[in-house]
């Protein structure tokens, strides 16, 4: 097995096709579907079946995919990592992140990473939860910070904690009255604005599932596709809207703790499986520290 056949397997799982992976490549069909075959010979299993239209991958077919992917990845890094040293650059790290970690321990974190590490190119990519599961797995990030759990296997997750929700409300509102926590159970009958509206899953259906589990009903619910659009349209008293603590940034907008326990969202971690790269371990340490200082 070489990088030459990953390099193949890819191009064909992804075009679904040998001819139009053949085309992207520059190589005749034969010799490309002779390597697949080399390839599962080698492994001893099916990674394409053959007789649909289009191709459709097996499910050892999708794990290699997926590995293959991670594979050519890694070199990648090694080739640029080699080189930035050699060339004395900088070495570059890209974090994927949705909006409401910005307003967390996101800005500290980087801020150490560069004091830390005075030779880092530290990138910031705004990404929804999904965005990024599919940003590790084709190398366009090496570490994101979302919300939602996922199963996907070639990625790894770690629950940095769990964030108490609060409800932001516009200070007319009868809820803009009292400071005092408030239960979930307040939210009946009033209008809710929820986010992001697409990809889904995301925080949105966080919230919802989180309603619907208490058979809480909104008199309507609006889906807005960014977290700043949402809190803008409940300083208009458009309605209200459930948030993490972490993102109370607009000073025109009042916001009460939700009381119930389960009203929480997880600050989850999210780098490739097996990826033991150093600003992983760089990252976590820092976070701890963190971590550590707020709760002192």
């Amino acid at each position: 097995m070489d990088l030459r056949q990953l390099r193949y397997f890819i191009a064909v799982a992804e075009a679904r096709s040998f001819t139009r992976a053949a085309e992207k490549l520059h190589i005749a069909q034969p010799p490309l579907s002779r390597q697949i075959q080399l390839l599962e010979s080698e492994l001893g299993v099916q990674l394409l079946q053959r007789d649909t239209r289009p191709l459709q991958i097996t499910e050892a077919g999708r794990v290699f995919y997926e590995q293959a992917l991670q594979v050519l990845h890694r070199v990648e890094q090694m080739k640029a990592a080699t080189v930035q040293v050699g060339k004395g650059q900088a070495r570059r790290v890209s974090i994927g992140f949705v909006a409401s970690t910005l307003y967390g321990a996101l800005p500290l974190l980087t801020q150490r990473l560069r004091q830390r590490y005075p030779d880092i190119d530290c990138q910031l990519l705004e990404l929804t939860t999904m965005q990024q599961i599919a940003a590790l797995k084709d190398g366009r990030i090496d570490i994101g910070f979302g919300r939602v759990r996922s199963d996907d296997r070639s990625v790894a997750r770690i629950v940095l904690r769990e964030e108490r929700l609060v409800l932001a409300i516009p200070p007319t509102h009868e809820f803009g009255k009292d400071p005092s926590p408030l239960p979930l159970s307040a939210l009946e009958g009033h209008p809710l604005i929820v986010y992001p509206k697409e990809p889904r899953p995301s925080f949105a259906d966080q919230v919802l599932n989180l309603i619907h589990d208490k058979k809480i009903r909104p008199s309507q619910v609006f889906e807005v596709r960014e977290l700043q659009t949402a809190l803008g349209l409940t300083a208009a008293d458009v309605g209200l809207c459930v948030i993490p603590a972490a993102a109370k940034f607009r000073s025109d907008l009042v916001y009460r703790k939700i009381e119930d326990e389960s009203a929480t969202s997880p600050v989850i971690l999210s780098h490739r499986m097996n990826d033991s790269s150093w600003y992983i371990e760089a990252v976590l340490d820092i976070l701890d520290e963190l971590y550590a200082d707020k709760s002192a």
